[in-house]
């Protein structure tokens, strides 16, 4: 399918649109994406392609969201308000039994509880609730011995650590984040959409596979591992639809912090900017040590929920494809955000047409590929 690419480039930055409009031309169907990107602090790529998005076009970003869940976590440990050795049972003294109480916060963030869903899973207007979902994890014996494993905690791992954030300071992780990060800078990167802003927004869309990926997935589907659909609150009646999570109105309005946020490439893409380096006359937000932090590699070995392995650092996904000092996290149909500062690069991409076969688009490695290599040789 032919589809336009709009947008600009900075003198120098060609060879990333040229990528762009390569990965636009494969697609079978048109991917409604839009990609940003910054080098030390300016924008130098703003591109977008499909029949119904443009650069100002809200939607969900999925997981992208626990980037910015857990800037916010990281700010409270470099302001001292968090202790990352601490018990998370220090902080929220419900959280006990069943090894919880000696979690360590480090160890949670790092997806370490075991407390991937409850047993019997959340409908929709439960799922977009921190405050209850946190409340129920409470009192949930974890799939694993918390500490001695980890696993993907997909729709959960937000409420968990924003628990704390709400313990320690009597605020939610989306006010802080609103307050510490995103009006500061006016980002377009909401934890929670404005009535005001509705009318950008613009619903995500189903994953249309082709023949040849419908049976890539039938064959696929002996191989998941035991514990995902848990993770994904697929293993209630009737399964959840991530098309019809992101696109519920209470979702949109609350932003559960592990994948309910709101934005443009252009604002995740400004959020890690500011995170490591200077954005309109601001100093970064992170210190060269906390973000050092947050991206060392805290989970060796195959993640329990995912076929991944290595997989995380601290709130964040390892980015080992970009270098050791990066950190961010891709977005389920197929969106990838990340910030770093060897290079000086925030990138972010969103999509609204899922991508196959969900998670990280594999379009995401051409890009990043063409991003860096530009970065490095200036």
């Amino acid at each position: 399918m032919s589809v336009d690419v709009n947008g600009t480039v900075a003198a120098g930055w060609e060879p990333v649109r040229e990528e762009f409009e390569a990965f636009a031309a494969r697609e079978p169907h048109s991917p409604e994406a839009q990609l940003a990107v910054y080098h030390e602090g300016r924008r130098v790529v703003d591109l977008w392609a499909g029949e119904d998005t443009d650069a100002d076009t809200l939607s969900a970003v999925f997981s992208i969201t626990k980037g910015a869940a857990h800037l916010v976590v990281a700010l409270l440990v470099q302001d001292g308000v968090l202790e990352l050795d601490r018990a998370v049972s220090e902080y929220w003294p419900e959280f006990t039994g069943h090894g919880k109480e000696r979690l360590t916060l480090r160890q949670l963030l790092a997806h370490r509880a075991g407390l991937i869903n409850t047993d019997e899973g959340f409908d929709y207007d439960e799922i977009a609730d921190d405050a209850l979902i946190a409340e129920r994890l409470a009192a949930q014996k974890p799939f694993w011995e918390p500490g001695t494993a980890y696993g993907y905690h997909a729709f959960v791992i937000g409420a968990l650590t924003g628990e704390v954030v709400r313990r320690a300071t009597g605020r939610s992780l989306q006010e802080v984040f609103e307050e510490r990060v995103r009006a500061p800078y006016g980002l377009d990167f909401y934890m929670g959409l404005p009535a005001s802003e509705e009318g950008r927004w613009k619903p995500v869309l189903e994953m249309l596979p082709t023949p040849e990926q419908r049976a890539a997935m039938a064959a696929g589907a002996a191989s998941v591992p035991e514990l995902l659909p848990v993770a994904f609150n697929m293993h209630r009646e009737p399964p959840m639809d991530p098309v019809a999570y992101a696109n519920h109105p209470r979702v949109r309005e609350l932003s559960p912090a592990s994948a309910g946020g709101t934005g443009t490439a252009r604002g995740v893409a400004a959020m890690y900017a500011a995170a490591i380096g200077e954005l309109d006359g601001r100093a970064p937000l992170l210190k060269p040590g906390t973000a050092a932090e947050f991206a060392t590699p805290h989970t060796q070995g195959p993640d329990r929920v995912t076929p991944e392995s290595d997989h995380f650092a601290l709130g964040f996904e390892q980015q080992a494809a970009v270098g050791p000092e990066a950190f961010g996290h891709c977005g389920a149909s197929g969106g990838q955000a990340f910030a770093d500062p060897a290079t000086g690069i925030a990138f972010a991409y969103t999509r609204r047409r899922f991508g196959f076969p969900g998670g990280r688009g594999l379009e995401t490695e051409g890009l990043t590929a063409a991003v860096l290599k530009v970065a490095r040789g200036r």
